[in-house]
């Protein structure tokens, strides 16, 4: 897509992450060259919101873009979709794409309720922005209690850091546009945790992008209907814990925008030539997600141990890129079509 650059000026420029005791002392370390720059910490790796403006910087000057609204309601016809969003106004279009997240509002109005498609894995996950009190390097650390894990990392060349809390718990039920309501989740949670936590959590009210969520996926039969179609976590949301979510969608996107361009804009052609492509990539990543949910956060001291015993001898196996390739099939699952000759500009 011509950002390549863009994309590498933008990269967080993490070295390395080590696991840390409560009294921060490090007991293993892995460097991001270890599994030649696509392991834990991998060569290339950019914030949400990076890459949000890399995208939108790339795209501003012929694409309208409509901040703070949301879509209320579809209703299709032969020839189009009208569409009404929460602000009151009215528009047209000839198709409507839902790219809006795992609580995706245009999967609800066409597909029905969330609740038929997520698939909690048992996790949940909250990161912000905080200062680099500790003055990491290009460096993460990462810290574990039974059921609960922590992190920071250094971010923008070091000035900041993000802070980063998981924990374990069955399917909660609350509000997720309610703000103020997770992070009370957060900290309830977070009870009584050493290491640097109790510092976090006083850092998530005045962080400008808290953000929180379970740890969820999305399966569906079909990503498309009439003239709307899904894609990225609204589609087949791998979760977080695959660290793939970013990855599908935007092959997901450049799929899409090809085969419609390769239809000549029959989108019934195209979604299902889409959906054709991308199933099995889906498949490989979402299995990756449930594997490592398995893994993640332990339920017991055993476990944490475990980890850790894993992060020091690993980097010492004569045979760790076998145990990456075999990871990176899920990366690699899908061989990307060129559509190259269909661009018009």
């Amino acid at each position: 897509m011509g950002l390549d650059a863009a994309v590498r000026a933008a990269c967080t420029d993490t070295d390395g992450i080590s696991v840390v005791t409560r009294n921060n002392r490090r007991v293993a370390t892995m460097r991001s060259d270890l599994f030649d720059g696509d392991g834990l910490i991998a060569e290339i790796e950019i914030l949400r919101g990076d890459l949000s403006e890399v995208f939108y910087e790339a795209t501003k000057d012929n694409t309208e873009y409509l901040f703070g609204d949301r879509i209320e309601s579809l209703s299709e016809d032969a020839d189009g979709v009208s569409v009404r969003f929460a602000s009151g106004l009215e528009r047209r279009f000839d198709l409507v794409i839902g790219a809006d997240g795992l609580h995706s509002g245009v999967r609800s109005l066409v597909f029905g309720p969330e609740s038929d498609y997520i698939r909690h894995l048992g996790h949940y996950l909250s990161f912000f922005t905080v200062p680099n009190r500790l003055g990491l390097d290009r460096w993460a650390l990462g810290y574990g209690e039974p059921g609960r894990t922590a992190g920071i990392r250094s971010i923008h060349e070091n000035r900041e850091a993000m802070g980063f809390l998981s924990f374990r718990a069955e399917q909660l039920a609350y509000d997720y546009r309610d703000v103020d309501a997770q992070r009370a989740l957060v900290r309830s949670r977070f009870a009584g945790a050493a290491w640097e936590i109790p510092w976090l959590l006083t850092q998530m009210d005045s962080a400008p992008d808290f953000f929180f969520d379970s740890c969820s996926q999305i399966e569906m039969d079909s990503w498309s209907a009439g003239r709307v179609a899904l894609l990225g976590d609204a589609a087949c949301c791998p979760s977080p814990l695959s660290g793939q979510g970013t990855s599908v969608a935007i092959v997901g996107a450049y799929v899409l925008a090809g085969e419609l361009a390769a239809a000549g804009g029959d989108h019934v052609v195209a979604f299902a030539r889409y959906e054709a492509a991308m199933r099995p990539f889906v498949a490989v990543n979402q299995k990756m997600g449930r594997s490592n949910a398995a893994v993640s956060s332990p339920r017991g001291r055993l476990g944490i141990v475990a980890q850790v015993m894993a992060a020091i001898v690993l980097p010492r196996l004569p045979f760790k890129s076998l145990l990456m390739r075999a990871m990176l099939r899920g990366v690699n699952a899908i061989e990307l079509p060129d559509y190259a000759h269909l661009a018009t500009h």
